[in-house]
C-alpha cells in the first residue's frame, strides 16, 4: 500500500511515495544522513552553491558505496575459494 510522505533534505521538503513502512523508514533515514553530510560539507566549503554542495555529498556517498561494493566482492571471492577448498577437502577425505 503506497503512502505519500514528506522528507526534508538540507532544508528542502520533498514529497515521495513509500510502498511499505520499511521503505518509509529507509527514506527518512537516508534523508537524515544526506542532511548530516550536507551540513558537514557546508562547514568545510562555506559559501558554495547548494548544487555544488550536493554534488560533493553525492560524490562522497558514491565513493563510500563503491568501497563497500569492493569489500562485498572480496568477501564473495573468499566465500567461493572457501567452498572450493571445502569441496577439495571432502573429496580428498573420501566423502
Amino acid at each position: 500500500m503506497d503512502q505519500k510522505i514528506n522528507v526534508k533534505i538540507a532544508g528542502r521538503t520533498f514529497s515521495l511515495t513509500a510502498s511499505s513502512p520499511k521503505e518509509e523508514e529507509l527514506y527518512r533515514t537516508a534523508a537524515d544522513a544526506v542532511t548530516r553530510r550536507f551540513n558537514a560539507v557546508n562547514r568545510i566549503f562555506p559559501g558554495q552553491t547548494m548544487a555544488d554542495l550536493m554534488s560533493l555529498v553525492a560524490l562522497n556517498e558514491t565513493v563510500i558505496r563503491l568501497d563497500l561494493q569492493k569489500e562485498i566482492d572480496q568477501y564473495k571471492n573468499q566465500e567461493k575459494q572457501l567452498e572450493k577448498d571445502l569441496e577439495r577437502y571432502l573429496s580428498d577425505s573420501g566423502e
